[in-house]
């Protein structure tokens, strides 16, 4: 009897406090995690067990053991004989915190390197983008480097899109935001009305030490979640952007005269007399470029490149101004057009609208009949379009040789395609992608799904804009050798990454193509474009699309010019968008200041602002994005367990993406349902691996799925394999 309680003692002293054995793994990062929240304290090997609850002499004995490998790593010092404490005093960096709502938080040193992992514990409710203080633990052997925040030095505008929850005397915002794991909690007076299920802003007002949850207050209600205009709303403003126009910006352009007085016309080359036309998409409310065309006596055609003159009506600093520069960039959502500029000017006064008398900033061009340009100018004009076409009007006349002005469609289109040729000769990617859309209901809901591909009438358009563009940022840019080449603004796309580049070489193998990676700009140019060629029509030609595009740098705008790759031009900007670019309007101001023998800009300023534009276009692509994925899941939403074939789009440690070929909506097949075996992820052949039967799933390769699910508030479907 005695020996029998005495053997049940021991179990439980072998378990340790808890009641459970702690395994020396678990041991090891209980005592880690106590060093790391007490970095100044002195303590013994009694006190640690003490401290993690050990109390069996096995696992005593085991604490000293790790201690003494702590030390040894350089983790911990013995300050004094068997007394330790964390070795990490004096190593402080400050740089940006990354919240993840996995948990996985991580701190971005200000002076480069690589991310230090944070654990939630050492983190002191600080938010994604806050620049902190942090101290850096020493680095144990084999392990990641650990990092616990000191201070907030300075914090990020704190505000969350989500779902409201109200109960009696309070309430929480759900949100779905990848970087907050919790819900935040509202007191019912700072719940400005809200209801359950709005959609709302929320703003963090602060986050006490020991609360689980952080307080926040009702900044905007959107409207009910799942209503088409809440949710379009919801996702402006999850990326920060604006979804209403201030009303005093909306004022002070309402006092904007529309009449263009006699003295600004006769400053001004005046072509209303000569044929102009715009060509735009049918739903374009705002017109910022026209053609003009005319047969010169010589036999030459002289083409007008006319840009709205936006800039005329916008002055620098003005508080229009001031908001544009803020929006950067029009945002296009799936439905919607949030302008950077008020509608009285977008979709007014700047607007080329037909028979209407307009001001613009242009480029002219003579060209011969094999679309050399024998001269050109840019300069001030008045116009007045004699016709409005659409997109499909024009390509009609391309395609029937019949309509109106059909002879300078024709000619024009003609001259656009010699240009094209040659830009292609000269080494320029040919992207050709056709683009996703969506019919939708009044209501907003999506009813079918087309594809928009770009046709001659496109390409028209498009190559006399990039001749145009070309010509501004040569007539800047070029400068005989004993000038200073004078500040702009140009759009820079710098080469491809070459080890991004070598991968995506080594991945188009599988598929049979080959492509040559190192070389003139040229010649790898021009291997990319025969590739293609070669995957037009095929199975793999969007994922191989997409891919080539993975592996090129991005576009950006930069005073620093460095040439713009993909088009194969030694000089390129953006000249012709001011209506729905910011940029556009910076190159408007330059070209009038230097065409008026002004001096060179400051240059650090305009690179500022050039970052800010490009920082601000990169938003609103992933806000256009986030728009086009909702409208995608919402599509699906009525096709639960229903079957689809696709192509396996991505693939990565939690599962397969898979874009369907009907509609070229894209969902997740989660690791978890792959439910045959153990799959590992092989990120060098984007595949998965099954561990016994050596099942393997690739990018690129066909797959049979069923619906699974549907998610619109994490944007998000779910797949499932079909049997």
């Amino acid at each position: 009897m005695t020996r029998n309680k005495k053997s049940k003692k021991d179990n439980k002293e072998k378990k340790g406090s808890s009641g459970k054995r702690l395994t020396k793994e678990k041991m090891i990062q209980l005592i880690i995690n106590l060093f790391q929240s007490a970095p100044k304290e002195l303590v013994n090997y009694k006190q640690v067990c003490k401290k993690i609850g050990v109390t069996s002499q096995v696992q005593k004995l085991m604490v000293v053991d790790i201690l003494y490998d702590l030390s040894a790593d350089d983790f911990i010092t013995e300050i004094d004989r068997g007394r330790y404490r964390l070795n990490s005093l004096g190593t402080v960096a400050t740089g940006t915190f990354v919240r993840r709502s996995n948990g996985k938080n991580s701190f971005i040193p200000e002076d480069g390197g690589s991310p230090v992992f944070i654990a939630e514990r050492n983190s002191k409710h600080a938010m994604d983008g806050d620049k902190v203080k942090v101290q850096l633990f020493a680095k144990r052997k084999g392990a990641e480097p650990e990092a616990e925040v000191m201070e907030v030095l300075e914090s990020k505008e704190r505000t969350f899109v989500g779902k409201l929850q109200v109960a009696k005397g309070f309430a929480f915002l759900i949100t779905e935001n990848k970087t907050l794991a919790n819900d935040i909690f509202i007191p019912k007076e700072k719940l400005k009305g809200g209801k359950n299920g709005d959609k709302a802003i929320v703003r963090i007002i602060e986050w006490p030490e020991n609360a689980k949850n952080p307080l926040g207050e009702v900044i905007d209600i959107l409207g009910k979640a799942g209503q088409n205009t809440a949710e379009m709303h919801a996702i402006l403003a999850e990326f920060g952007l604006p979804y209403k126009y201030p009303a005093a910006v909306e004022k002070a352009a309402e006092k904007i005269p529309e009449e263009i007085p006699q003295s600004e016309i006769e400053k001004r080359e005046d072509f209303r007399k000569i044929l102009t036309f715009t060509i735009d998409p049918k739903d374009a409310k705002d017109f910022d470029d026209a053609l003009s065309f005319r047969v010169l006596e010589n036999g030459n055609y002289e083409i007008g490149v006319h840009i709205a003159d936006v800039t005329h009506y916008v002055k620098p600093d003005s508080m229009i101004d001031k908001e544009a520069y803020q929006r950067a960039t029009s945002v296009y959502l799936v439905d919607r057009t949030i302008p950077m500029l008020p509608e009285r000017l977008s979709n007014g006064i700047c607007s080329l609208r037909p028979n209407e008398e307009k001001l613009c900033f242009s480029a002219i061009f003579e060209m011969n009949t094999d679309a050399e340009v024998k001269n050109s100018r840019i300069c001030r004009t008045v116009i007045e379009s004699d016709r409005r076409f659409t997109y499909e009007e024009a390509q009609q006349v391309i395609e029937t040789g019949e309509g109106d002005h059909s002879e300078a469609i024709l000619t024009l289109n003609k001259l656009a395609q010699k240009i094209r040729a040659q830009r292609f000769k000269e080494g320029a990617i040919n992207f050709d992608r056709y683009e996703v859309k969506f019919e939708i209901d009044e209501n907003g809901k999506p009813v079918t799904v087309y594809f928009k591909e770009s046709k001659e009438a496109n390409k028209l358009i498009e190559e006399f804009m990039l001749l145009a563009n070309r010509t501004v940022a040569e007539f800047i840019g070029k400068v005989p050798k004993n000038k200073t080449r004078k500040t702009f603004v140009y759009r820079i796309h710098d080469l491809p990454d070459p080890d991004k580049m070598e991968n995506f070489a080594s991945f188009i193998r599988r598929f049979g193509y080959k492509m040559k990676t190192e070389g003139k700009k040229s010649e790898v140019s021009k291997g990319i474009n025969n590739l293609l060629d070669k995957v037009q029509g095929k199975p793999e030609e969007n994922l191989i699309e997409t891919l080539a595009i993975r592996a090129m740098q991005k576009a950006k705008y930069s005073t620093e010019n460095v040439g713009h790759y993909g088009l194969a031009f030694e000089y390129y900007s953006h000249f012709t968008s001011p209506i729905r670019r910011y940029p556009d309007m910076m190159v408007h101001r330059l070209l009038e200041r230097y065409l008026a023998g002004g001096r060179s800009v400051v240059k650090n300023k305009y690179e500022e602002m050039c970052d800010h534009c490009s920082s601000m276009e990169q938003v609103a692509s992933n806000a256009e994005r986030a728009s086009i994925k909702y409208k995608q899941v919402e599509f699906m939403s009525d096709k639960l367990g229903m079957i689809f074939d696709g192509v396996i789009s991505g693939v990565t440690e939690w599962g397969l993406y898979v874009e369907l070929n009907e509609n070229k909506c894209e969902g997740l097949v989660p690791i978890r349902d792959l439910g045959d075996d153990y799959y590992e992820f092989d990120d060098k052949n984007y595949c998965l691996i099954g561990r016994r039967r050596k099942q393997e799933y690739r990018l690129g390769d066909a797959i049979t799925i069923k619906v699974a699910q549907a998610n619109l508030e994490r944007k998000q479907l779910d797949f499932m394999l079909a049997e």
